[in-house]
């Protein structure tokens, strides 16, 4: 079963630039989504919807956590995880602010 999630008020976002092999630049928008409680959950659990525009599919995910701010941060590592693989997949590279990187989109630690 496939969950829609609708994005509500945007609370975060960031334009980058995906690269092709020939230099031709397409603007991508990341969005993240207010946290709010998990409408199917028992009400404990919070939901953070984003969304990628302009690099693939342009539905609303979500992430969840036991609070908003775990499901803002696995929001945000979920947006860079999805980022990387679009990228690899399209074989394009991604700046943000003419830099190949994306900025701090690592706030959330990697698993050792």
């Amino acid at each position: 079963m496939t969950m829609i999630h609708e994005l509500g008020e945007v609370v975060a976002e960031r334009e980058l630039e995906a690269i092709n092999i020939d230099g031709e630049r397409t603007p991508v928008v990341v969005k993240l989504g207010k946290p709010h409680p998990d409408p199917l959950g028992t009400g404990e659990d919070w939901c953070c919807p984003h969304q990628i525009l302009g690099l693939g599919d342009e539905s609303v995910m979500a992430a969840f956590g036991v609070d908003s701010l775990q499901a803002f941060l696995l929001g945000v590592r979920h947006l860079k995880m999805e980022l990387g693989e679009r990228a690899a997949t399209g074989a394009v590279a991604l700046s943000w602010l003419g830099e190949r990187h994306l900025g701090r989109l690592n706030i959330y630690p990697e698993p050792e």
